[in-house]
This record gives C-alpha cells, structure tokens and sequence, in this order.
C-alpha cells in the first residue's frame, strides 16, 4: 500500500510577530529556489515544513509518503511523547520485515498500489 501522513512539528520562532505560510527567512533571504540551490527545489528529494495555523499559533507540517506499507496501527491513547499542544499522535507503520513509528502524525490517505494484485 501507498499511505501519506501529515507530521506536526513546533516551530522555533524568533519574532512572534509571524503568521501561518509566512517564513521565518522571507525579509533576508527572497531568492528563487534555482538561483538559491543551483537547481530547481522541485527535482530536489528533501523533506520540506510548510507553517500552518494551530490554535491561532503557527506550526510547522510536512507530508510523510511511505511504500510498500503492509499494516497501519493507530492506538486510542495517545504514546507517552505525543504533544496534546500539536495534531496528530504517533502511529505505527508496517512494512515488509520493519516497523516504524511516526510522531504527531495524521493518515491523509492510503491506498492500495496494485489493487489488481491478489
């Protein structure tokens, strides 16, 4: 299966001034991602944060996208280390012979990569 996951972060903020999409290095760094890296960020395989709004306070989400998932487990209570300030909770994701676990995550979708497939 193919399943994606929104992950929450905290955001260290140094003017609490800022809003919801608005980055942190805007006023001091405004150059196109090609110019800035040499390349085009879009062929690039990095793991990008967007600040999105919480409770009227920003925090940072990134899509997590995983293959070859077997199994899914979200438990009703929430891990220890799960922050009750950000969305999500940790889940648990099978693949194959591994296992992971991905904090302050949501399922944004899974589905099922060869459905033809018995």
């Amino acid at each position: 299966m193919l399943a994606s996951f929104y992950q929450y972060q905290h955001e260290e903020v140094a003017d609490g001034n800022r809003t919801a999409g608005e980055s942190q290095t805007e006023d001091s760094v405004n150059k196109d991602s090609e110019e800035y890296f040499g390349t085009n960020i879009a062929e690039l395989d990095v793991e990008t944060w967007e600040t999105v709004e919480h409770n009227g306070d920003p925090i940072q989400r990134r899509i997590v996208t995983l293959d070859e998932v077997v199994a899914i487990s979200v438990p009703k209570e929430p891990a220890d280390d799960d922050d009750p300030d950000l969305p999500g909770q940790t889940i648990q994701i099978r693949t194959g012979g591994s296992e992971e676990f991905l904090s302050q995550a949501e399922i944004v979708e899974v589905q099922d990569a060869n459905p033809d497939e018995p």
